[in-house]
């Protein structure tokens, strides 16, 4: 037992011995430093934050019953770029538009109802260094109270250079509502082209652009409203798109001094043709309107409004609706003898069977026509008289501030959603 404790002390020595030459020849190799650390050694140096933050502020994270026309809107700080994702439950992009302020993004199309999503921000500052922000959220229950949405126009129709955008809802919108659902509400054309949005009801909203439209112009307008809060509980019940195009320039003008009609096509004049317009008791309107039907053949019945005494039934060809009122563009072969001359109507505008078929053929809703010095100015709201008012006057229509365009545009920019029928009865030949 003695002998082999003394055997075992021997060897431990002999191996301390051993590791603390090991040490030393380590430390001599690597030029050791006082404390003990070589150059492979470091203290823990503290990286710096990324100098951009980010945070999404809507829809809140796990938040539940979200509309399904949400944008998601976020507070980017010291960003040079920011970009959103947004995946559904499956994983699946869903495709969107970043706004032009940078400050939110909207979805191409309202989100499935009941539907799980995940938005992430992704923000990176002049250091290159990204930082990211998520939100899962619920998308709600479809709703039982859905607002209808619904254009006068539909896809590819060709109209005149008058034509305003006409978008109706199947129930008034709130006032306070307005202003976000206008958000939503774009228009595009090629070439570009300034115009707003205007409120004539709480139901019905036009676009006009700050001219004529261009001949030749493309123009698509979208309505981003289903899902869209519209006050009481209703929702709007669907997104709506309508792709249409502007035709030629082609301008009536009527002055009742001379008693003619002349019809100019992109500026030139292509006819001149005799009229009689309103007489002294039932005078025409004086003032710009626009085409907004036309009848190859109808009847005109005032009995309803005028009585067994004043009022008539007649039958009428080529007739084109002006204003509400019943005021139309129309052959009327009974004052031929007198077109030119002398005003025998009930305040249409009457030419001769030819001229008549003439114009028929050759206009479009939406072409414009200015009559000039009759007694009777032209009444606000009676047909579609967005051009008989100022443009300083029609954008006070607009539910959002008005913004001028840039003057920089140029013709290659472009600026950035059932056909209802005009279904009045005629009252006035």
């Amino acid at each position: 037992m003695r002998v082999r404790d003394q055997r075992n002390r021997r060897r431990g020595a002999l191996v301390a011995a051993v590791l603390a030459a090991t040490l030393a020849l380590t430390s001599a190799c690597t030029g050791g430093k006082s404390g003990g650390q070589g150059p492979g050694w470091q203290d823990a140096a503290e990286e710096p934050a990324p100098k951009a933050s980010v945070s999404i502020t809507e829809p809140a994270a796990d938040a539940k019953d979200v509309p399904a026309s949400t944008a998601i809107i976020f507070d980017a700080e010291q960003a040079q770029e920011t970009t959103v994702e947004l995946a559904d439950a499956a994983g699946k992009a869903v495709e969107g538009t970043l706004a032009t302020d940078g400050k939110s993004w909207l979805p191409a199309k309202a989100l499935e109802y009941g539907g799980s999503y995940t938005a992430t921000v992704t923000a990176t500052g002049d250091d290159g260094r990204p930082v990211t922000a998520t939100s899962a959220f619920t998308v709600m229950k479809q709703p039982e109270k859905q607002v209808r949405i619904s254009s006068f126009l539909g896809d590819d129709q060709t109209v005149g250079v008058a034509m305003p955008l006409i978008v109706k809802f199947g129930r008034e919108i709130p006032e306070k509502y307005r202003a976000d659902l206008q958000r939503r509400m774009t228009v595009t054309s090629t070439p570009a082209q300034e115009g707003v949005w205007h409120w004539v009801s709480p139901t019905e909203v036009r676009y006009r652009p700050k001219e004529f439209w261009q001949a030749g112009s493309k123009v698509s307008y979208r309505v981003q409203a289903g899902g869209l809060p519209l006050g009481d509980g209703w929702y709007g019940r669907a997104d709506l798109t309508v792709d249409i195009k502007i035709g030629p320039k082609l301008v009536m003008t009527v002055d009742n001094k001379t008693k003619r009609m002349t019809v100019a096509r992109d500026g030139k004049t292509i006819k001149t043709i005799p009229v009689s317009l309103g007489k002294k008791s039932t005078p025409s309107s004086s003032g710009t309107m626009v085409v907004m039907e036309k009848l190859r053949k109808t009847v005109f019945d005032t009995y309803d409004e005028l009585g067994p005494e004043d009022g008539y039934r007649t039958k009428i060809d080529y007739a084109q609706r002006l204003t509400w009122g019943g005021e139309f563009i129309h052959a009327a072969p009974w004052s031929e003898g007198v077109q030119g001359r002398t005003n025998v109507s009930h305040g249409c505008v009457n030419v001769s069977m030819a001229n008549g078929a003439w114009l028929f053929n050759n206009t479009r809703v939406g072409d414009p026509i200015v009559v000039k010095g009759t007694e009777r100015k032209l009444q606000l709201g009676n047909g579609w008289t967005d051009w008989n008012v100022s443009w300083e006057e029609y954008v006070k229509g607009s539910a959002l501030p008005y913004e001028p365009a840039e003057d920089a545009l140029t013709e290659d920019d472009d600026v950035t959603d059932p056909d209802v029928s005009a279904s009045e009865t005629a009252t006035t030949a």
